[in-house]
Parts: structure tokens; C-alpha cells; sequence
């Protein structure tokens, strides 16, 4: 069978729907995940500080495109994936003895290497998955997060239970706690992912919340001088006036651009962010535990505010840009008619003008006759005159009484032909234009 010519992005997105697998883990088990911000033009620096732990650890390097990557170096297993704004590295060991939070995974792999990673930190957390069917006691779990607020339900269909604060603590990461009661290694994978995953998309997401808070000022400045120049547009009259509010406008629409070119990306990555936030909680099908916040109640008191600042700040934005955009073309409209009636009144004027003109043609027309047919007579009269003085029987005066009539008539031809030529000749030229 012939093989069918396949589009060029068929392979790609094929396999976009198999990226970044879970990875299938069995407890009990550590974990750290880093987040790392990092630019587009660090993807050189990234691949070669990647290179360089597979270097020490003789593993095979992935290519330069690769998006996401999982090894097994011996002492940890690492998995990093790359994203739009930042990368994530995953660090797993086996569970050894002692209290939660005692070790971590971070302190199996070299420091100079940890120190060394491109980028800066948006989110980190610590995980700790106990194997353990009993139920730990409320104020024993808050001795591990520092005393803190615990948050906390039944996960996985009541396979799991889960801990956190939501909090950086002394060195700087955040705490998770997990009790495995009959995972599968795949549940456990997935579970895992999506506690990192929530706690890295919060974190994203809230990066608009500063950028939100410093336009929110901004536009409503702008907002109160936009109404005032629609107010002064009702009561403006006269061609400067309104072209100073369009000045005004101008400047207005300036001012939302700058805004928006600033935050309008970091608001519509919140607004994405924010929404697998939201499925990743559904995910987690949470289950209460009397007498503790869910991950689900936490995130709807503490980020859903916060993304409503951002989502009403993005939309009072784009409101107030439509609003400059439709009060322009309401004084651009006004305008435009007063230039249409000066125009017209201008081209009214012109016709007056060469009504007026014509006129004066008409009458220096009698005038310029009567002049060529005096001078042409004199000319004529000269000529009999020398004609008598040299003996032929010439009558000058005869003749030049005959040569007046004949030469009026000549002469009011002649004009009224060019006048004739002048007119043709004009109304192609308007037509051409």
C-alpha cells in the first residue's frame, strides 16, 4: 500500500497530547520541584547546565527541542520540563528513616549544580509520601509545618491524605505531606504532579497581582479625565476646541496602550494559569477532613480574589480602550462634517466667484471687440489713404465705413470661438480629476 503524504505538523502534534507523562512512582518517597522563570534566550544556558549533572552522571543528553526529560541518576531520578515562561525540575529519592522534612531530595544532588541553575525561583516545595494507613493527629502535623494553619483533605477516592500550609518556610520551600493508603504507583505519579503543578500555576497566576495593582490607579486617573472630555465634548463647539480634545484623547489612548503593553500579556497568562489551577483542584477530588481548609476552599479565599483584581483590571483596561476608541471616532465624525461644510461652503464661494468672473468676461468680451474693431479700422483707413495718395480711385472713407461692420462681425467670432475652446478645455480638466 502506498503511503499517504502526512502534513508536517503531524507527528508534532501527535505527540503533544503523550507530553510530559506522569511519572508512576511508588512511596514511601521525597520529592523536590523547582520552578524556574527563565527567558526564551536562555534555552542554550539551560540545555548546557542540564548537560552538565548527565556529564557527572555519564546519562545520555536530550536533544536541544527536547520539552521534557527523565532520568534515573542513581542517587535521584530527575525529570525536567520546559514551559512557555519557566522550566520545572523534579527531584525524587527513596523515603529513608527519620521525621517528615528531616532530609530532602535536594540534598542528593550537587550543590554547585543547584546553585549554578539558570533562571530565578517562582516556586518550590518539598513533598514527603508516607506509606501509612492510620490517621495523623491534627496538632503532630503542625509541628512539621511550623506551626502554621494546616490545610488538608482525603484525596484519590479516600487512597490518600494530604497536608500542606500553602507557606515558604526557613529554607525557603514549601511543605507537602502525604499519606499513601493503597495507591497505585500510577496514582501516586499523578497525585504528586498535580500537588506541584497547583502550587506552580498559584504562583504564575499571582504574578499579575503586582501589575494589576499598579494599572488599577493608572486607570482610574484615566477613567476620570476620559469623562471629563466626553463631558467637554457635548458643550465643545468650534474647530479648535475639538481639536484639542482630540489632542486630549490622544494622549488618553497613549496612556491605555502603555498599560496594556506592560500587563496585557502577564494578565491573560494569569487568567490561563488560574485555569488549570481550577482543574487541577477538581482533579484532586478532595474529600473534607473535620475541622481543616481543603486545597479547594483555600484557593477560593485566598488566589480567587486575587485573579478577580487581575481579571477586573484586564477588563476595565480593554473597556476603557474602546471607550477612547469610540469617543475618537465620535469627535473625528464631527470634525469630518465641519470640514465637509467648510469645504462646501468654500466651493460655494469659488462658484460665485467664477459666475462673477464670467460676468466680466462676458462684458470685457464687448469691450475687447469694440477695441480690436477700432484699431482694425484705423489700420484699414491708413491702408485707403496711402492707396488714394498714390492716384488709384480709392474712396478711404468709404472703405472704412465698409470695413467696420465687417470686421465687429470677424471680431465677435474670433472671441467667442477661443472662449468656446477655454470652456472645453476646462470642464476636461474636471473631469480628469
Amino acid at each position: 500500500m502506498k503511503l499517504l503524504r502526512e502534513h508536517d505538523l503531524r507527528r508534532r502534534l501527535a505527540d503533544e497530547a503523550h507530553a510530559r507523562p506522569f511519572q508512576p512512582s511508588d512511596s514511601p518517597v521525597r520529592v523536590t520541584h523547582l520552578a524556574m522563570v527563565q527567558n526564551q534566550t536562555d534555552q542554550k544556558l539551560i540545555h548546557s547546565h542540564l548537560g552538565e549533572l548527565c556529564g557527572l552522571y555519564d546519562i545520555r543528553l536530550p536533544p536541544m527541542d527536547a520539552r521534557h526529560f527523565s532520568a534515573d541518576f542513581g542517587d535521584f531520578r530527575l525529570r525536567w520540563e520546559r514551559h512557555t515562561e519557566y522550566s520545572s525540575y523534579t527531584l525524587t529519592v527513596p523515603a529513608s528513616e527519620g521525621a517528615p522534612f528531616s532530609e530532602t531530595a535536594l540534598g542528593k544532588v550537587p550543590e554547585q549544580w543547584i546553585e549554578n541553575m539558570p533562571g530565578r525561583l517562582i516556586a518550590g516545595g518539598h513533598l514527603e509520601m508516607q506509606r501509612d494507613d492510620s490517621r495523623l493527629d491534627l496538632e503532630q502535623a503542625r509541628t512539621w509545618f511550623g506551626g502554621n494553619p494546616v490545610i488538608g483533605a482525603d484525596m484519590a477516592g479516600g487512597r490518600a491524605t494530604c497536608w500542606t500550609d500553602f507557606q515558604l518556610h526557613s529554607d525557603g520551600f514549601g511543605r507537602i505531606l502525604v499519606r499513601d493508603r493503597g495507591m497505585s504507583s500510577g496514582q501516586t505519579g499523578r497525585l504528586i504532579q498535580r500537588l506541584f503543578e497547583i502550587d506552580t500555576y498559584r504562583m504564575m497566576a499571582m504574578m499579575a497581582l503586582p501589575d494589576a495593582q499598579l494599572a488599577m490607579p493608572r486607570i482610574v486617573r484615566i477613567d476620570r479625565e476620559l469623562n471629563k472630555v466626553t463631558t467637554a465634548l457635548t458643550e465643545s463647539s468650534g474647530a479648535d476646541s475639538e481639536r484639542q480634545l482630540l489632542d486630549r484623547l490622544s494622549r488618553l489612548a497613549a496612556m491605555v496602550e502603555s498599560i496594556g503593553a506592560r500587563s496585557g500579556d502577564r494578565f491573560s497568562a494569569a487568567e490561563a494559569y488560574y485555569a488549570i489551577v481550577e482543574v487541577r483542584v477538581r482533579e484532586l477530588r478532595e474529600a473534607r477532613i473535620e475541622g481543616l481548609q481543603t486545597i479547594e476552599e483555600f484557593m477560593d479565599r485566598r488566589l480567587a480574589p486575587a485573579m478577580r483584581t487581575v481579571i477586573s483590571t484586564s477588563g476595565r483596561l480593554s473597556a476603557l480602550s474602546a471607550r477612547i476608541a469610540r469617543a475618537s471616532d465620535l469627535l473625528q465624525a464631527r470634525i469630518d462634517v465641519s470640514l465637509e461644510a467648510q469645504n462646501r461652503d468654500l466651493l460655494a464661494s469659488m462658484d460665485r466667484r467664477a459666475k462673477l468672473q464670467l460676468r466680466l468676461q462676458e462684458t470685457v468680451e464687448g469691450l475687447s471687440v469694440a477695441a480690436i474693431t477700432y484699431y482694425a479700422v484705423g489700420l484699414v483707413g491708413y491702408m485707403a489713404k496711402g492707396l488714394h495718395a498714390a492716384g488709384l480711385p480709392v474712396n478711404y472713407e468709404l472703405v472704412t465705413a465698409v470695413a467696420v461692420p465687417v470686421i465687429a462681425l470677424l471680431a465677435w467670432f474670433g472671441v467667442r470661438r477661443i472662449r468656446r475652446r477655454i470652456g472645453v478645455e476646462q470642464q476636461q480638466m474636471e473631469k480628469s480629476l
